[in-house]
């Protein structure tokens, strides 16, 4: 096999006893994956980088009539496939490297699932929880006042993430839109399907992660009836991954949110057990056993499923796992250090790029039917999702068999090997 070293910058490396950063990460795992292959060294130095970053400031009146400064950013990483595609989070820890970490596995995702899109990522620095609705508004309608220029349906299209929800795209929407003088749909993803978004992309990461965490429960020969799973996190993602799960079949004996885990080894009724979107923080209140967040990633069971928070499995805890399988079901649950640790125990991890990707897949259909001025039926997208992810994962599959890599670099190699292509194809502006 023949490959290039990758020689890396001196910050992909978190000093000792600090978090690793989304950044930190994603560049630690494109050096990892890139030296995997025979790939032109100086694409992956265009790879470490953004090709933009937005900064802005947003100064919003409050309810009691005060103004308050927040800071949103938009990073927009690499658009050699189509335009730049990837959520906006309102979340208090929303940085500049957080974004830019974000949009380089948003990069990786649309290129794994092979769709049309680069990588990009944006936010607020803000608690949303101390928003009250019209104040979230003003701060949207701000916000896509401020990046108006940046974004657009053939140019960048914003999507729901962490703090932000169909209602928030669609304020965005509609921002954007009264400024060019017509409805323009296109312009994010992620809306109400009464103006355009698309049926099922509430549910659709949740659901891909079921599909992915089903296929590689059979590629290693485990009867999903007889298969224990634990989820970190009832959101969008983790609820709908364990009903769909439950659904078919999986014994779903923990679940979570930010207060505690449901536990029952028996198994959970997970359609009795309001997610955070029907009933906020309510997991521990359906519960008869309670365990901790941190217990849950510990359970012994056959497959853990993250679906939570970002770096939640690190080095001080990745010894302690005793899943059988991993699959990510948030952004980045798993740092490159724990990483590491599974997979010298030969733990699958089955990464986010691949497992989540149903959210930016219907994402893609939605945005084909807004500017074709189409609506598809709801059976119409999950049958296509379950196609696409199907697809992904077999491509994903035949380079895990035939390098002997880890998950992770299989689907890094499935993805640099498109953006490369395509990188060389279109050449490098003089």
């Amino acid at each position: 096999m023949s490959s290039h070293q990758i020689t890396g910058d001196s910050d992909d490396t978190p000093p000792a006893n600090s978090t690793e950063s989304a950044l930190q990460t994603a560049r630690r795992q494109l050096r990892h994956a890139a030296e995997q292959l025979a790939i032109d060294p100086n694409i992956v130095r265009r790879l470490r980088h953004p090709a933009k970053v937005h900064e802005v400031t947003l100064p919003i009146e409050r309810d009691d009539g005060t103004v308050e400064v927040f800071t949103g950013y938009r990073a927009q990483h690499d658009s050699v496939r189509g335009p730049y595609k990837g959520g906006l989070r309102y979340h208090p820890d929303v940085s500049r490297d957080e974004c830019v970490g974000l949009s380089m596995w948003m990069t990786w995702k649309c290129a794994v699932m092979d769709l049309p899109f680069g990588g990009a990522k944006g936010g607020v620095a803000v608690n949303p929880k101390e928003l009250s609705a019209n104040e979230k508004e003003r701060l949207t309608r701000r916000f896509t006042q401020e990046m108006r220029d940046v974004i657009g349906p053939m140019q960048d299209i914003p999507a729901p993430d962490m703090g932000t929800d169909p209602q928030t795209m669609a304020w965005l929407m509609d921002a954007y839109s009264m400024q060019e003088g017509e409805t323009i749909p296109g312009v994010v993803t992620g809306k109400p399907p009464v103006i355009g978004g698309s049926q099922g992309r509430q549910e659709a990461p949740g659901r891909s992660v079921a599909v992915i965490a089903q296929a590689v429960c059979e590629y290693y020969d485990r009867v999903l009836e007889d298969t224990a799973v634990a989820i970190q996190g009832y959101g969008s993602v983790g609820a709908n991954a364990a009903r769909l799960l439950d659904d078919r079949g999986a014994n779903i004996v923990a679940v979570s949110d930010v207060n505690g885990a449901m536990y029952d080894p028996t198994g959970i009724d997970t359609h009795s057990v309001p997610s955070h979107d029907e009933e906020p923080e309510a997991v521990t209140r359906y519960a008869d056993e309670t365990i901790t967040n941190e217990e849950l990633l510990t359970l012994d069971v056959d497959v853990l499923i993250p679906a939570a928070l970002g770096n939640v499995i690190t080095e001080t805890n990745a010894n302690a796992v005793r899943a059988d399988i991993v699959v990510e079901g948030a952004n980045g649950p798993t740092t490159s250090t724990a990483d590491s640790i599974l997979n010298e125990r030969d733990i699958p991890v089955i990464p986010d790029i691949l497992a989540n990707a149903g959210g930016v897949t219907v994402s893609y259909f939605e945005w084909l039917q807004d500017i074709n001025r189409q609506s598809w039926a709801r059976k119409r997208v999950n049958e296509e999702l379950e196609r696409e992810m199907q697809t992904a994962w077999t491509a994903v599959r035949d380079e895990f068999e035939s390098r002997s890599v880890s998950w992770r670099d299989a689907a890094y190699i499935v993805a640099l090997s498109r953006i490369a292509e395509a990188h060389n194809v279109r050449g490098l502006w003089p």
